[in-house]
């Protein structure tokens, strides 16, 4: 047999496989396109129904591409079946891949729960003002393994889920009305009275100040050095911290123009001073029952 038969019958042979596979290929192929297009529109359909319903971004970006990286798994899958692949090695190969990746990557995988423990029961939102881990600032952002927080002084702070979700939270944004309070002390020769007065009526005429719940002035301690008052009052929650600096200089002014004292810790030192006389006298009593010392060699 000559090299021109081998070629002619390999050629007849491929022909006969693609005859035989072809349709099943394109039919592979087309699904594949299909599919995946089909997917796009779904995630895209995901977040358009998210944003109508005003959920929160980050659970809709999570939902979406969840959705994106489940329906394409199975979509290889189904593709690789119509194609002759057995479908149960697949199965096989990717669950073992997926248990070595979670062996390597168990930090992370608690990480993960995490970010879904906060995006389930939502102890805050993007854009709600929060303490965690030592940290104060604005949730910018909500990932699958991390929390970005903006501090007051602009720096990003990164935070893992996996700690963060396990530790202790304060939301000062999720309620609509917030308390106020400062500790001011009073001088024990002042009129208490007045000193509460005063802070009364600069309560009553600051227009942000809630009218309910009612102020609160009350003598919270009586310290070494002063009367202390308790004053709490009741705000907006985006008026917190203008009243509370506005307010309290308020007062200290109003103070100052009443004559009323904030007193500080004083120590009083006794000086005794004796005649030399005296002194040498004393030093001499003081000395007299010395042993004297044996000078050293």
């Amino acid at each position: 047999m000559d090299l021109v038969d081998i070629a002619s019958k390999h050629t007849e042979l491929l022909w006969t496989q693609a005859l035989r596979l072809g349709p099943t290929l394109l039919l592979a192929i087309v699904t594949l396109v299909v599919g995946l297009w089909v997917i796009r529109r779904l995630t895209r359909f995901i977040d358009r129904a998210a944003l109508l319903r005003n959920a929160d971004a980050t659970v809709s970006r999570f939902m979406s591409s969840a959705v994106s990286v489940l329906l394409k798994t199975l979509l290889f899958v189904s593709v690789a079946s119509m194609l002759g692949v057995a479908t149960t090695s697949f199965v096989a190969i990717i669950g073992a891949a997926g248990l070595a990746i979670g062996l390597a990557l168990q930090g992370n995988l608690a990480n993960v729960a995490g970010g879904l423990v906060i995006l389930i029961f939502k102890p805050f939102r993007v854009g709600e003002y929060v303490e965690a881990q030592g940290v104060n600032g604005t949730v910018t952002d909500i990932e699958i393994f991390h929390t970005i927080i903006r501090t007051q002084d602009n720096k990003l702070v990164v935070i893992p889920n996996g700690v963060l979700s396990n530790g202790i939270i304060t939301n000062f944004t999720r309620e609509p009305q917030r308390a106020v309070e400062w500790h001011i002390g009073v001088s024990y020769d002042d009129d208490l009275v007045r000193a509460k007065q005063v802070i009364a009526d600069l309560a009553a005429a600051d227009t942000r100040v809630l009218r309910e719940p009612v102020p609160l002035i009350v003598v919270n301690a009586l310290g070494d050095s002063a009367v202390q008052l308790l004053v709490r009052v009741w705000v907006a929650r985006d008026d917190y911290w203008n009243v509370r600096f506005d307010l309290l200089e308020r007062i200290k002014l109003k103070f100052d123009e009443e004559g009323l004292v904030f007193p500080f810790p004083q120590r009083v030192v006794h000086v005794h001073v004796r005649e030399v006389g005296q002194v040498d006298r004393a030093l001499v009593e003081a000395t007299a029952g010395a042993t004297p010392r044996r000078p050293k060699v």
